[in-house]
């Protein structure tokens, strides 16, 4: 369907301002009310492992209600934070809920964190409660770090959170600009900081996403397989679908095979990922189709050629249709849309989904920005953008050099409140103008279309003076099936003239196998050596690969799949 780029997605809200809110956004709780009194019988959340349990806008709606009610009998007023750690299940989201309606602050933190470290972020953030699955139930249940109470997210593990009720009482509720949710960036024993977005922060930011324009509706069922405590995945999955009243399914394993079958039995729609994720359903697409011969393997490619370029000139999609035979045995039939983010994706693998007939996207920003702040509208789309500037986004490029490259800076409603407890590190994230420096490289172009180089802190200065992105060379690393992982770092050349070279560390992929046989060290050294070999040749000069290494052990990610750079 198309909509005119000036059509505002929000529109509706008029209709209740006055009624269901006064502000200029609703609140999360405001918003999730008005959402249940559009599709009260709409499935809100639903989970498939072991069994399929839904539950619809309203039951939800009295679940998270009653998580409020036993919040505020316990003590928990208007500002007072409460942490929440687990899986991605529908329990996660009634907590998320419940802590807001009882004007709570939520902390979400990464269940794969060290215990140490979750100890650590709640004592930052002054939790007095805690949501928890059952992983780490034992350790919370005595209650240590200053905790009050330590409730279950899994059924029959302690007191379970759906057991949870209060007496009625008159809950004094959040305004637009109170503090919605604290967001650690890091959950390291040393200081953390932790983001602070306000209720407009996430309610803006989800509305004015949706009008680049990106066009969601109840009918459609999102796939929340990455963390959902993660910004991206609370807002683009998370609090979007709520908006328009709209299902979510929770997948809980990051396997292939998993979400292929998840995405065909939940009769995904809206599928939201990461490079790595839309990279190994590709890589396997492909493989399928190699296996088939040659012949028939350059046939379907100049085929999606031809599908591209009409869907790309004629905003048509014939894709759909001509490669179906492909998209079900991939389990993508019912996906709508995807949205990369999280990361840059190689602009090739954007074309080739979009080639296939799926309408696929990506975007951009950072969780101190609620988190999107650009995305690719899905009839305009550039593959090697990261997206158009969202409406409300006032972006501007810091100090730009002979490319037009600098660091991205940006205001508007979606822009956090600052670091928790941190006025310095606050203070040093703005310009004195207001703006928010996101630390990352890029440049606009004439259609405020966004396209990044990489991070300003990554970035590697070379002899003669080139800026040199890592991530720009690493992106041409993206559809080689033998690595696993690749980073590019600069490395010092010359000590005397402290010169940079630059470098690659490479895991290789454990599951390569060439001809059914899995390669031996040597053998995939050589492998390595000659795929840096073939990448070098369509680099500059300046940014070619001068020494390689390849590891034994794969490198740590964050729960969002990039690698640590700083770990290395």
């Amino acid at each position: 369907m198309s909509v005119p780029y000036t059509e505002k997605p929000w529109e509706f809200l008029k209709d209740y301002r006055g009624k269901a809110f006064t502000g200029q956004w609703p609140t999360l709780p405001e918003m999730f009310k008005i959402t249940v009194s559009r599709f009260p019988e709409r499935n809100c959340f639903t989970i498939f492992d072991p069994d399929r349990i839904t539950l619809s806008f309203t039951e939800a709606l009295k679940l998270v209600e009653a998580v409020a009610r036993w919040l505020h009998s316990k003590g928990i007023r208007r500002g007072d934070r409460v942490a929440v750690t687990g899986k991605n299940l529908p329990e996660w989201t009634v907590a998320y809920l419940g802590i807001l309606f009882a004007g709570g602050v939520v902390v979400p933190i990464d269940y794969q964190l060290k215990n140490e470290e979750t100890d650590n972020l709640i004592k930052t953030a002054g939790a007095r409660i805690l949501f928890v699955d059952e992983e780490k139930y034992d350790y919370y249940s005595p209650k240590p770090v200053g905790l009050e109470e330590v409730i279950s997210l899994k059924q029959g593990i302690g007191t379970y959170i759906y057991s949870l009720d209060g007496p009625n009482a008159n809950i004094e509720q959040p305004v637009e600009t109170d503090l919605a949710a604290i967001l650690f960036t890091s959950g390291t024993t040393g200081v953390p900081k932790g983001v602070m977005l306000t209720h407009k922060n996430l309610v803006s930011d989800c509305y004015l996403a949706q009008g680049t324009p990106l066009l969601i509706y109840h009918t459609d069922v999102f796939y929340a397989i990455l963390p959902i405590h993660h910004s991206y995945t609370m807002l683009a999955v998370f609090i979007e679908s709520m908006s328009v009243g709209a299902e979510v399914v929770f997948g809980k394993k990051m396997v292939t095979t998993q979400i292929l079958k998840d995405l065909k039995e939940a009769q995904i729609t809206m599928l939201l990922g990461v490079p790595m994720l839309f990279n190994k359903v590709l890589a396997g697409i492909f493989r399928g189709l190699k296996a088939k011969g040659p012949v028939v393997y350059g046939i379907i490619r100049f085929l999606m050629g031809i599908s591209g370029f009409i869907k790309k000139v004629f905003k048509v999609n014939p894709g759909k249709k001509m490669f179906k035979f492909i998209l079900d045995k991939a389990s993508l039939t019912s996906v709508r849309i995807c949205i990369c983010g999280g990361g840059p994706l190689a602009p090739s693998i954007f074309r080739k989904y979009n080639q296939l007939g799926i309408d696929f996207v990506q975007g951009y920003g950072l969780t101190e920005t609620s988190p999107i702040i650009a995305i690719n509208p899905i009839e305009a789309y550039k593959e090697t953008s990261v997206g158009r500037v969202c409406p409300g986004v006032d972006m501007q490029i810091l100090n730009p050099d002979e490319r037009g490259v600098g660091e991205v800076i940006v205001k508007g409603s979606m822009v956090m409140n600052g670091y928790y407890n941190m006025p310095e590190e606050t203070a040093a994230s703005f310009t004195e103008q207001g703006y928010l420096k996101t630390g990352d490289l890029g440049y606009l172009d004439s259609e405020n279309y966004l396209y990044l180089t990489g991070r300003a802190k990554n970035m590697i200065v070379t002899e003669g003076g080139k800026n040199v992105y890592p991530e720009e060379i690493e992106n041409e690393f993206q559809l080689f099936e033998e690595i696993e992982q690749i980073l590019i770092r600069g490395y010092i050349q010359d000590t005397k003239m402290k010169t940079e070279g630059i470098e690659a560390l490479v895991y290789p992929s454990p599951d390569y196998k060439f001809k059914g046989e899995a390669l031996s060290e040597s053998a995939m050294k050589d492998r390595i050596k000659a795929i840096i070999t073939e990448v070098n040749q369509r680099l500059q000069p300046w940014q070619k690969i001068s020494k390689f290494e390849v590891l034994k052990e794969a490198m740590e990610m964050t729960t969002t799949k990039k690698i640590k750079r700083g770990k290395l």
